[in-house]
Order: structure tokens, then C-alpha cells, then sequence
């Protein structure tokens, strides 16, 4: 089971010259990939020192090389179920894990500009009736509608929460003394003492981020909700908008075309499981598990527009919320369900989240999301204290 110490993992095969490998280094440089196909962060040169750590070992038993992978491809920790899982799969022929089946795979999607094909024709049915965990692929198509979305755009800017920016402008008053600039001036005027010029920190609007739920039970609201976040990313300097369903899509690039109709169109081609079923918690940690999608919830106003009906186990959606909860400045979740009077967030999920979540409001139309949205530079109690009080 030897491996030559300069073999590498070639990208592609036909530009790294692939083929020329040992077929002994193939189910290793395969694992490598396979975990970089689930969003795990393996580098090239971690899939070097994979085959290099296995050579070195001389292994004697299977247990040698998951040591081997653990070592230098190095999972996080939260991420060692899964990790084993695959390990499993791919090495001993385990039927295929929950996380790696088709139907259960958490798939991202990043848009980066391009355009891609609509995988299928789109569907016909009524929403916002079930709520379920299996996938099912479709497209959307948006009309031009009246929106009452004027007020909105012309006051978010302004209304999002702020922060004191490490960068400095001048000012007047109110500032420190800007020693470089205020001996300057003294140097111009040959040793006179002008009036001393002052520097103080910038303010800049933090970052909001949009994570829209597409599947099949709010149907009803996806329409509205994709509107909002074209008006916020034409409005907002920093806002990014993510799609999730059974698979995770950002759409922010699509949604910065001026013109909402074509916006649409192009988030519409992008998103491929309108109306289908729901993994919150799973595609949330598919959002969480790339650190550069993870960096845009880090100190960012983060509203989900979900039902939040999470079918089965709620520990991935737990783990998720308390994690962004952690990286965000303020956590809220907007559910349709809320703009009913007897609504109680009773399920075991939402009992779950209440103690992470800053606000839990109602997302049931656009002026109640809009006037919450433009109110989030205002302090509140907690989603728990409220909640707890109208119990």
C-alpha cells in the first residue's frame, strides 16, 4: 500500500495529468474529494499530506488510516459524525449514510454571476399546506405586481443598525486630535498653534442577511418574501439573501439587477427546490460550514423568513441557530404563523430556538416584515421574554 511521497491531488485530470497516478492512491485522493463534495474545508495540500501520512504508516489495519484522516484532513469537531459516516461509505462500502444520500443531501449553490439551467419544469400544486423533509426539485416564475415596497427602499439605509468602523474621517468636533495632520499644520504656519484638527471613528450599517425558505409549506409567501430581498439588496450597501429548502442557494448577485422582473427571473433559474420539502437545520449548517458564507452572518442583522416546521430530530436546527446566534449582532425569525392571534411557539423546535433567537415575529405580509425590518436599530426584549409574557 506505498505511496510515492510526490504524488498530488490533481483538480482535474486532464490539467494535473491525473491518470499518471498509482491506483493505489486513488481511494484516498477519492476520499478527498468526496469530502470537499459535502463542504468540508480540504485543501490540496491536506490530501498531499492524507496519502503521504498513510505511506509513512505502513498501515496495518483500516483504523491506521482513519487516524491518518483525521490527522491531517482534520474535520471540525461538530462535523465527526459525519466525517466517520463518510469514511465509512467510502472505504468499507456502507450503504450510503442519511447525509450522503440523494434525498437527504444538504446541496449548495453559489452565484457567482452565472446562470444556470432550469432542472426542471415547473410545478403545479397547493402550498402552504405540509411541510415535509423530501426533496423535490422545481422552478418559479415572478409578475410584476404593486409591492408597496417605496417607503421601505427609501428608509433602509438609514434604519439598519450601526457600528463605530475602525476607519477614521475629520470632523469639527466631538473628535480626537489628529496628531499627524494638526503638527502639519503647525510646520505650514511656521511654528503658530491653528485650531487643532480632530478625527473620530466612522459609523457604517451593519450587514443583514436574508435567509428565505422556499419549500413547499410557505409557498404562499415566497413571492412577497423574494421582493423584500431585492429591495434590500438594491437599497442596502451589504445585504446578501440565501434561499433554502432541501438545498442551499445564494441569490444575491441575481437580485442586483435593477430591474425586479429580471431579478426574479434570474434568482428563479438559479434556485432549483422551489415548493419542495424542508431541511432547516441541515442547510443551515451547510450555510455555517463555508467560512466565507459564514463570514457574512459575523455582527449582521440575520432574518429567517421560515414556518420553522422541522420534521423529526431538531438538534441540527438547535446547533445552527446557536451557532449564528453566536456570530450574529441580532438573530430574528419571521413565520407566517405568527400573524394568526392563537399562534404559541409550541413545537418542540421553536421551544428549542426561543432562548437564542432575539425576535420571533410575524412574517405573514410584506407591511409587518417591512416595519420590523426597518425597526431592528431599535432595542427590544428578547423573543423569550415576550413570548413568555403572552403565554
Amino acid at each position: 500500500m506505498a505511496l510515492p511521497l510526490t504524488c498530488l491531488p490533481a483538480s482535474s485530470p486532464r490539467e494535473r495529468g491525473e491518470e499518471s497516478l498509482p491506483r493505489a492512491a486513488a481511494p484516498f485522493l477519492g476520499f478527498a474529494r468526496l469530502l470537499r463534495r459535502h463542504a468540508f474545508a480540504v485543501a490540496p495540500e491536506q490530501a498531499t499530506s492524507f496519502m503521504q501520512a498513510v505511506t509513512l504508516l505502513g498501515p496495518r489495519s483500516m483504523n491506521d488510516i482513519r487516524e491518518a484522516a483525521l490527522a491531517t484532513l482534520a474535520p471540525s469537531p461538530d462535523r465527526r459524525i459525519e466525517f466517520d459516516a463518510h469514511f465509512r461509505s467510502h472505504f468499507y462500502g456502507d450503504v450510503k449514510p442519511s447525509i450522503e444520500g440523494e434525498e437527504d443531501e444538504t446541496r449548495i449553490k453559489d452565484d457567482r454571476g452565472t446562470r444556470e439551467e432550469e432542472s426542471q419544469a415547473a410545478r403545479q400544486e397547493k402550498g402552504g399546506e405540509l411541510s415535509s423533509a423530501r426533496e423535490q426539485l422545481s422552478s418559479r416564475d415572478f409578475q410584476r405586481d404593486a409591492d408597496g415596497l417605496g417607503a421601505f427602499r427609501r428608509g433602509l439605509a438609514s434604519a439598519l443598525p450601526a457600528r463605530r468602523s475602525f476607519r477614521t474621517i475629520r470632523t469639527r468636533s466631538r473628535g480626537t486630535l489628529d496628531l499627524r495632520r494638526s503638527l502639519s499644520e503647525i510646520v505650514s504656519a511656521d511654528g503658530d498653534i491653528p485650531s487643532p484638527q480632530l478625527r473620530r471613528r466612522q459609523t457604517v450599517p451593519r450587514k443583514l442577511l436574508l435567509l428565505i425558505d422556499v419549500s413547499g409549506s410557505m409557498k404562499l409567501h415566497t413571492s412577497d418574501y423574494l421582493k423584500l430581498a431585492h429591495a434590500a439588496v438594491q437599497s442596502a450597501d451589504r445585504a446578501e439573501v440565501f434561499t433554502f429548502g432541501t438545498r442551499l442557494t445564494r441569490i444575491t448577485s441575481a437580485l442586483r439587477v435593477r430591474d425586479r422582473d429580471q431579478a426574479l427571473a434570474r434568482a428563479a433559474a438559479l434556485v432549483d427546490d422551489w415548493d419542495g420539502g424542508t431541511r432547516m437545520g441541515p442547510t443551515l449548517l451547510a450555510f455555517l460550514s463555508v467560512p466565507r458564507f459564514s463570514a457574512f452572518a459575523r455582527g449582521a442583522a440575520v432574518v429567517i423568513l421560515s414556518d420553522a416546521l422541522e420534521r423529526g430530530d431538531h438538534a441540527d436546527l438547535e446547533t445552527a441557530m446557536r451557532r449564528l446566534s453566536a456570530r450574529a449582532f441580532r438573530l430574528s425569525l419571521a413565520t407566517p404563523l405568527a400573524g394568526d392571534p392563537r399562534f404559541r411557539p409550541a413545537t418542540a423546535a421553536l421551544r428549542a430556538i426561543l432562548p437564542v433567537l432575539d425576535d420571533l415575529v410575524d412574517g405573514s405580509s410584506l407591511k409587518s416584515l417591512t416595519d420590523f425590518i426597518l425597526s431592528l436599530a431599535r432595542p427590544a426584549p428578547s423573543a423569550e421574554a415576550i413570548w413568555k409574557r403572552v403565554s
